[in-house]
């Protein structure tokens, strides 16, 4: 599980135009203005890697989290073991709260400081921001819509959500 944030702030990839004629991306603002709590389950049995994100305005605080971790544990439909950073908002009270609360519904493992390559999740975000270069929403509703487009269509790609888990070192025997 993890955080990632977009903006309106021009991510520029390459693209075509005419010669002569620079393409032009504007900026609107520097702020975070959607962000996503992102889950990946790992493959069991015959179910294939799953993804699951959650998208709120503004920054992520603990309330948003417990959330997202309320609805990736109904969607999953078992406990889950949440492998995540150390981040301030993981300590939060609201998160607190419902993993006291629910004991038998979440496991929480922390990874090591300073190691997003650890987190197969993190191929999702970055994944997700390749797909967003050279967006130009017009407005929050519509970046919103872009994000959530964009981690549903990675969503149906269960062959590159299996190779995040590989690329972080992690073993999938014995579990499909």
């Amino acid at each position: 599980m993890d955080e990632t944030g977009s903006t309106f702030r021009a991510r520029f990839g390459t693209t075509w135009a005419p010669v002569g004629h620079p393409p032009r991306l504007r900026r609107m603002s520097k702020r975070r203005e959607v962000s996503s709590v992102v889950a990946l389950l790992a493959p069991g049995g015959r179910r294939p890697a799953r993804l699951y994100a959650r998208h709120f305005e503004g920054s992520i605080h603990g309330k948003q989290l417990a959330a997202a971790l309320r609805h990736f544990r109904r969607k999953a439909g078992r406990p889950l073991v949440v492998v995540w950073d150390r981040l301030g908002t993981h300590r939060a009270h609201e998160v607190k709260a419902l993993v006291e609360a629910h004991p038998d519904d979440f496991f929480l493992e922390e990874l090591p400081p300073y190691s997003p390559e650890l987190n197969p999740e993190e191929g999702c975000n970055s994944q997700v921001k390749a797909d967003m270069r050279n967006a130009l929403p017009n407005s929050v509703e519509e970046l919103h819509r872009q994000v959530r487009s964009a981690f549903i269509r990675l969503a149906r790609r269960h062959s590159a959500l299996r190779g995040f888990f590989h690329r972080a070192g992690l073993s999938l025997r014995g579990l499909t």
